[in-house]
């Protein structure tokens, strides 16, 4: 997901003009944002049977890279179950075993009794596929104007380091 930062051509010219400072100014910007999303996808993020270290736990910012002429930041995961969390999934028979140990752990439900509550789940993924999540489209979309103000101010600052000249 990008964000279009207001005056970024003005930033262009910027960069040209003090290349450190903006890299420095942006990476701060960029690092500020990663936080605050890293914070908001992992508030949204259901608790599965990993607690709070399974796929919620797995969501992390990860440090900007400065480019040639503009900054890159990332919140991610690598966890596999990520994506159908996040998108949701088409009908498909899911993986009993799985299931087993979701339903004894959120569920509650006894070892003795949770392979027919999981082949009970297993059957209605297979008809109707799972919802999604979407929590890392709802948080960006949820701060995506506090993610521009901090390149605003990004933007500000680097202009009052210049001498606040244009």
């Amino acid at each position: 997901m990008g964000v279009k930062v207001e005056g970024a051509e003005r930033i262009s010219e910027l960069w040209a003009r003090a290349p450190a400072l903006t890299a420095e100014e942006l990476t701060r910007a960029t690092w500020e944002a990663e936080l605050l999303l890293e914070r908001e996808i992992k508030d949204l993020t259901p608790v599965g049977v990993g607690g709070a270290g399974g796929l919620r736990g797995s969501i992390a910012a990860r440090q900007p890279r400065v480019m040639a002429d503009n900054v890159l930041g990332a919140v991610g995961t690598s966890v596999a179950h990520a994506l159908p969390v996040e998108l949701g999934t088409k009908p498909h028979f899911p993986p009993i075993e799985p299931l087993r140990d979701w339903v004894e752990r959120k569920l509650d439900v006894p070892e003795k009794d949770s392979y027919g509550v999981a082949l009970r789940i297993a059957r209605k993924i297979a008809a109707r596929g799972t919802l999604a999540v979407g929590m890392f489209h709802r948080a960006f979309g949820a701060t995506r104007g506090q993610v521009e103000l901090m390149y605003s101010a990004a933007r500000e600052r680097i202009v009052q380091g210049l001498g606040g000249g244009s």
